[in-house]
This record gives C-alpha cells, sequence and structure tokens, in this order.
C-alpha cells in the first residue's frame, strides 16, 4: 500500500506524491512510525506536535504508519522522521518492511534527505539505531540530527526531547537549513 499517510492540519488522506504545485510551496516532512504497545506512538504524538509548531505554515506535515507508507510517501517529502520500537536488537519489522518497499523505488532519487529517528527500547536500542541508519546510509540519505532513543519507561523528559527533535526537525526543514 503506498500514498497511505494523513496529512496533518487538513485531515484528508493522502492517496498520491504531491505535485510542484502542491501543499502552496511549503516544504514537506513525513513522519514514518510504528508502535505495538503504545510507547512508541507516545513519542511519535509529541514529535508530530513539536513539528507541528516549530513548522508553523511553512511545513507540510504526514504521518503514516510503516504498513501504509510507501514510495509515493517518500518521494513526496523533503525531510523524513523515523520513529521504530527496537525489538531484538534490531528495527521493528514493520519499518524493515518499509524500507524494503521503498529502497529500490527511492534510491537514487531521494538523495541527501533529510532525517531524523526516535527509537523507543525496553532494554537497548543500540542496534535499531545502527539498523535505520544502515539503510539510510544505503539510501544516500543525510541524519540532521541526533536520534532521540528511549530506553525504559516513556518519561516526560523522553516526551520533551521527541517534542524538541520535531520542532527541531521541521523548522531546519521550513527555513531551508536543512
Amino acid at each position: 500500500m503506498s500514498g497511505g499517510g494523513q496529512d496533518v492540519g487538513g485531515g484528508a488522506r493522502a492517496r498520491a506524491p504531491a505535485g510542484p504545485g502542491d501543499d502552496d510551496g511549503r516544504r514537506r516532512l513525513l513522519v514514518v512510525w510504528h508502535s505495538r504497545t503504545g510507547s512508541t506512538a507516545s513519542l511519535r504524538d509529541a514529535a508530530v506536535a513539536g513539528a507541528a509548531e516549530g513548522a508553523g505554515d511553512e511545513v507540510a506535515l504526514r504521518v503514516a504508519g510503516a504498513f501504509d507508507a510507501g514510495p509515493a510517501d517518500v518521494l513526496w517529502a523533503q525531510g523524513l522522521l523515523v520513529c521504530t520500537p527496537a525489538n531484538f536488537g534490531y528495527m521493528a519489522g514493520a519499518l524493515k518492511d518499509f524500507f524494503e518497499r521503498i529502497y529500490h523505488a527511492c534510491l537514487d532519487r531521494t538523495d541527501g534527505l533529510p532525517y531524523a529517528l526516535v527509537v523507543k527500547g525496553d532494554t537497548d536500542v543500540d542496534g535499531a539505531v545502527a539498523s535505520v541508519e544502515r539503510i539510510a546510509t544505503g539510501l544516500r540519505w543525510r541524519r540532521v540530527l541526533p536520534p532521540v532513543t528511549v530506553v525504559g519507561p516513556v518519561t516526560d523528559a523522553a516526551l520533551a526531547a521527541a517534542t524538541e527533535l520535531g520542532a527541531t526537525l521541521a523548522a531546519g526543514l521550513g527555513a531551508g537549513i536543512f
């Protein structure tokens, strides 16, 4: 399935990539996420709230689950935020599925795409961070901010870090820094 993200603000489901004149000339940020227990979803919500506030009217924001997002969404995006749990020392299988479906369609078409990462784990997140970074490196994407990593329960400090990450990514994208 591709083009299944929800555009924040308008509430309409996106079905196709934006053309050059779409989104009123605003920069475009895609958030791709997966959460089974709700912990990563709470971090995603914080990051999306930060992005919406940090972007103002400068950035169109699209949020899509890992099984719903596809190549059209990534090709639409001018920036990407990935939110994943760490499972068995790796990113969530749903995120791996996302990367497998978009890899060849986006290879050589998304070089330099700025991205940021949020990872939530119970005991360790290093393998999940490394697995996302390895694939992003293959796609020649550019990590523009340090990842927000949370080990253990999601705290207020973790939510604040995710909010700040989303706000900084969106503001930097909107200002043309990223």
